[in-house]
């Protein structure tokens, strides 16, 4: 994949990417926003150091470590990926919570439509501002949408220091094998 030029980069903003997803996926992740990266190339999880890929391969999700201009081998594997919000910005800090809150209520209609087993949001404090859950923690939620349930996982971005590769693959395992658990 070809670097963006920081002239595409910069034209990325408000920009989205395209979802991945298809009806009755095991698992549907779910990321805050698209980074200004991925935006410019089309594709989910681009910046390099991102660890979503590799954690998804160390989790034995996928048969091999994709790229992210791979990500639409993802569907027939039963994974999908979207976001609370659509738009991209250099940072998740950039969206606020009103946008926060609108995405959950435009995320929860998607998933009504799609219906994924388990709906894995990447990242805690989205999910809180999102679903106004202040309390949430990390892992299955009580709340469902429709049959899907909803778990929250840490988030793979290279900021979120607290948790390598290998523990990004054991939330993305317990996830993939609880969503096998309602097959």
């Amino acid at each position: 994949m070809r670097k963006p030029t920081a002239e595409e980069l910069h034209a990325a903003k408000e920009m989205g990417v395209p979802d991945i997803i298809a009806p009755g996926l095991r698992l549907l992740f779910c990321g805050i926003n698209p980074g200004l990266y991925s935006a410019a190339t089309g594709h989910h999880f681009a910046r390099p150091g991102n660890r979503f890929w590799p954690a998804l391969f160390l989790a034995g999700l996928t048969p091999r470590q994709l790229s992210p201009e791979e990500e639409q081998e993802l569907p027939p594997l039963g994974i999908g990926i979207t976001n609370v919000v659509a738009r991209a910005s250099a940072g998740a800090a950039e969206v606020s919570s009103a946008e926060l809150v609108a995405g959950g209520h435009e995320l929860v209609e998607k998933i009504e439509r799609y219906q994924p087993r388990v709906l894995a949001i990447l990242g805690v404090s989205a999910f809180r501002a999102a679903f106004g859950q202040p309390k949430a923690a990390l892992g299955p939620q009580p709340m469902r949408i429709g049959e899907t349930e909803v778990w929250v996982l840490p988030n793979p971005s290279g900021l979120n220091a607290h948790y390598q590769v290998a523990d990004l693959a054991e939330w993305y395992r317990r996830a993939w094998d609880h969503a096998a658990e309602r097959s």
